[in-house]
């Protein structure tokens, strides 16, 4: 096949992708509208309450309300703020230990035995009656969110960098070994780098289960986040308020999870790209 050829390929190619692109933006913008129009009109023509399930209008005019006026509790950036620095805390603290963990006792098989059953213990435990523990030991500031949101993230990590470790590959371990690796070596060249792609996996669920974390933690017991923005606009029955703070959690969770997939794709360049 001539040059020619191959660049009127390569075009061609690259028109599907673009036009798929398109129809994917197309269809999500459609459902949404779908959803939201269909939301509306069934509120205004009384087919649902608008006292229990609110409606879009009333949600947006919600959301303007606390970017001009703020919350209760102060400026929305400032509660946006403080859920978004106990996450980032308990992601950062819970990804750390839950990977040295993995690896830890993935590699050593003694190690491995003795802590698993207290591992399944710990893991078993409703995060609910540890969030309440929490804030009784912690008090309602920070430290209680951040605890809460680092065990929601540990078991998740941990778990995955487990996993990964146990599945590296054996006949590359063992061509190390040959080579003269230490297991320091064997451990830092082989291991981790073959676990990886498991331990960013989870890192996209655990910062959502982050995010759970600081705000039921807020729920249960704060003075600032969005989790008290729930809790009162729930008591106030403020449905709309319910559903705009959970509008506004999960624009934080897109945006972190675009930043983790950017992430993810620079230090996995050697992967082959998903059809």
């Amino acid at each position: 096949m001539s040059p020619e050829d191959l660049a009127i390929v390569e075009r061609e190619a690259q028109k599907k992708i673009r036009q798929r692109r398109q129809l994917v933006i197309f269809l999500r913008l459609a459902i949404l509208v779908f959803i939201l129009g269909g939301w509306e009109l069934s509120a205004r023509l009384q087919w649902i309450d608008p006292f229990f399930f609110s409606q879009p209008s009333l949600i947006v005019i919600q959301i303007y309300d606390w970017i001009m006026e703020g919350t209760s509790q102060g400026p929305l950036w400032v509660q946006v703020m403080v859920t978004l620095e106990e996450t980032v805390l308990g992601f950062l603290i819970g990804s750390v230990f839950g990977v040295i963990a993995g690896i830890l006792l993935g590699r050593n098989k003694l190690l491995s035995d003795v802590f698993s059953i207290y591992i399944q213990i710990a893991n078993s435990i409703p995060r609910v009656v540890l969030g309440s523990i929490f804030v009784i030991a912690l008090g309602l500031g920070m430290a209680s969110k951040v605890a809460l949101a680092f065990v929601m993230v540990f078991f998740v990590v941990f778990g995955n960098a487990f996993q990964g470790v146990r599945e590296a590959d054996r006949y590359m371990i063992a061509n190390a070994q040959i080579l003269g690796a230490s297991r320091r070596q064997v451990t830092t060249a082989v291991v981790i780098p073959s676990a990886l792609s498991w331990i960013l996996a989870s890192l996209h669920v655990s910062f959502g289960f982050a995010l759970v974390g600081a705000v039921v933690g807020e729920f249960l017991g704060s003075r600032q986040g969005i989790g008290l923005l729930i809790s009162t606009a729930q008591g106030a029955f403020n449905a709309s308020g319910v559903f705009a703070a959970m509008i506004v959690l999960a624009v934080v969770a897109l945006a972190a999870d675009y930043l983790l997939t950017t992430l993810e794709k620079r230090l996995l360049k050697w992967r082959p790209a998903a059809f």
